[in-house]
């Protein structure tokens, strides 16, 4: 999700890193009615799989059939008012979920899904209706589930809880409030146990595994930086600034190279004009900036994911995804 300030800190210089215009990118359209592919999540050869607005996980079946629901929430058929378009999204929203962020567990094609609203839910690989997981920790409800990766060695799940005190509808409250309420958390599949691995975050939002699986990388959005929880070796439990970031952070995604991709909503507040318009930005495995991605500035992103050689762009405000060949 995004915020509106924080301050400015320098970075890499434009020399040192590699741009990359999304102007070119192909777009995927989303079905009439529904917007939002917050995040993607990808299984088998072809497989394209998306949340959208109406707190549905979509599946991308190809040119001729098109998009098909893959998994909804235990109210979606229930209520009426879940597949009423003259309804907003925002306003329907806390009883028909929001899906954010979404990842397979590969060794058993099961989806798990960051719900806003619901917690944290699991769908089998045929989809269907999706079991709650997780809907507190510590005796703590969820109050705004975001991001989440899951080690596709243990079939952990670690996700983020943004705020203890906002919604995914009232998001912004958090930034304008500095509230830091926001947690880094931890499901064992084995026990279905949720620990709470760091508290008292700003605007924790995604969250991926290193190539290693040693730590992970922590996007927090209000204050433009990604941290670093160590989750092996000597360094295990440590939490650590990784990288300041240009822009407002979504989710986050392994880059096949080492490092990660991170979503930028847009830069940012600076006193002079903006002569870009910064998307997204690539950071390597010791959290420096390398790539940055540029768009056209009605355009923001939520996440950047790397699929069959190709850049997949997701977004929470647009109504398509985009494809840019790499």
């Amino acid at each position: 999700m995004v915020a509106l300030a924080c301050l400015i800190i320098s970075v890499a210089t434009a020399e040192q890193i590699k741009t990359t215009n999304t102007t070119s990118s192909y777009h995927l359209p989303l079905p009439d009615g529904v917007s939002g592919a917050e995040s993607l999540a990808f299984y088998g050869k072809d497989g394209i799989y998306t949340g959208v607005s109406d707190g549905r996980v979509l599946k991308w079946r190809g040119r001729a059939a098109g998009w098909s629901t893959f998994a909804y929430n235990s109210n979606f058929r229930k209520l009426p008012l879940c597949s009423d378009s003259s309804v907003s999204s925002q306003e329907k929203e806390s009883k028909c979920g929001r899906s954010l962020g979404v990842e397979f567990y590969r060794k058993t094609g099961e989806l798990y899904i960051a719900d806003a609203y619901f917690g944290l839910m699991k769908v089998g690989p045929n989809g269907g209706e999706a079991e709650v997981l997780a809907k507190e920790a510590d005796g703590v409800p969820f109050h705004f589930v975001n991001g989440l990766a899951v080690d596709q060695a243990t079939g952990d799940v670690y996700f983020t809880d943004s705020s203890l005190n906002f919604t995914r509808r009232f998001n912004l409250g958090i930034t304008i409030t500095n509230d830091t309420s926001g947690r880094l958390l931890k499901y064992e599949a084995q026990t279905k146990h949720v620990t709470v691995l760091e508290a008292d975050l700003p605007y924790p939002n995604g969250v991926a595994l290193s190539r290693d699986s040693k730590h992970l990388v922590v996007a927090l959005t209000w204050p433009c930086q990604v941290f670093r929880y160590w989750l092996k070796g000597p360094m295990a439990g440590k939490y650590e600034l990784f990288a300041e970031l240009p822009g407002y952070p979504d989710n986050v995604r392994p880059d096949n190279q080492g490092g990660f991709w991170v979503a930028l909503n847009r830069e940012r507040l600076q006193q002079a004009p903006v002569k870009k318009h910064l998307v997204g930005v690539r950071l390597n495995s010791d959290g420096k900036e390398v790539e940055e991605l540029t768009a056209v500035w009605d355009v923001t992103l939520s996440e950047v994911a790397t699929f069959n050689g190709k850049l997949w762009l997701g977004s929470v405000d647009l109504d398509y995804i985009g494809v840019l060949a790499i």
